[in-house]
């Protein structure tokens, strides 16, 4: 049963992605909000409550290194899997916005984690400024894009209500998918004897970006560019700010010192791949060659993980 929870869990994923692009593209054209804005904001929250509730469930139920490795490992294959598999399927143009401003914000939540991680302890103090970093960093983004002329926004195809039922469905439907893809992965992998740090780096981090790498290559597809990248962005940052935030306000979360010295330096050094690939900022883009490194890159990291 746990391989057709599986199937079950990915074809969830994939549709709720869909209305969710649907939905977040005519919302941006109703507030006249761009969709650069609409990826790192809307979308990105609703492709990363997977996240919050794996992580929040895991620290509850006296397993950190889920709850971490969730977060971590999450935020790497966002990256070097989601963003490298959209690369493939369709060479992607990178906004300088989001280079200029996105990009430091999700580089500097990831080092404001790896800082706050030192003691092997994320503390309730910590997640509340977690908490407040990222709703500054919600309300800047709209107000700039509020003030850009540049973009011409479209007729929306549906009506606010419309949209925002849209968003609401989608983003239940990604949860529970998630919960069925991921409940069933962990089955089928302590039937194997893989420590939980490792189910959560690779497994259940994987499982949770399935809705970003389906929302991704979907608005790849329909030529949506800036929901691909700002997605991914944007969902780093929620990743960081939003999950753990919420989570250790909860409940402190332990950080075990393989996370602490090994985890996360792959997730740092991924981040700043990232800016690496896409240069120069005048014409930033991610090739299909580029995409192939992410992969892997990505594979790399998953080999190193099991055989360290």
């Amino acid at each position: 049963m746990d391989y057709l929870y599986l199937i079950i869990g990915f074809v969830i994923l994939l549709s709720s992605g869909d209305l969710l692009v649907k939905g977040g593209v005519a919302l941006s054209s109703h507030f006249k909000i761009s969709t650069l804005v609409v990826g790192v904001t809307v979308i990105s929250f609703g492709t990363s409550a997977p996240e919050l509730f794996v992580s929040l469930g895991a620290a509850l139920s006296g397993s950190p290194d889920i709850a971490i490795g969730n977060v971590v490992g999450s935020n790497v294959s966002n990256i070097a899997l989601v963003l490298g598999f959209t690369a493939l399927l369709l060479p992607l143009p990178v906004k300088s916005n989001s280079l200029k401003f996105d990009w430091p914000v999700m580089m500097g939540a990831s080092l404001l984690f790896f800082a706050f991680a030192q003691n092997n302890l994320i503390e309730t103090w910590e997640g509340i400024s977690f908490l407040i970093l990222l709703i500054a960093y919600m309300i800047f983004t709209v107000i700039k894009s509020r003030g850009n002329k540049e973009e011409v926004f479209k007729k929306p195809e549906h009506s606010i209500l419309k949209a925002v039922g849209l968003i609401v469905l989608s983003s239940i439907g990604l949860y529970f998918g998630a919960d069925l893809l991921v409940g069933a992965a962990k089955n089928i992998a302590l039937g194997y004897g893989v420590s939980e740090r490792v189910i959560g780096l690779t497994l259940v981090a994987f499982g949770t970006s399935v809705p970003e790498l389906a929302t991704s290559a979907i608005a790849a597809l329909k030529k949506e560019m800036d929901i691909s990248v700002g997605n991914i962005i944007g969902s780093n940052i929620f990743n960081i700010f939003g999950v753990l935030g919420i989570t250790s306000v909860v409940k402190n979360i332990f950080v075990s010192n393989d996370a602490l010295n090994f985890d996360m330096i792959w997730m740092l050094a991924i981040s700043f791949l990232l800016f690496l690939l896409v240069l120069p900022l005048k014409k930033a883009k991610l090739h299909r060659w580029k995409g192939l490194i992410l992969i892997l890159v990505y594979s790399a990291y998953v080999f190193f993980i099991f055989n360290k």
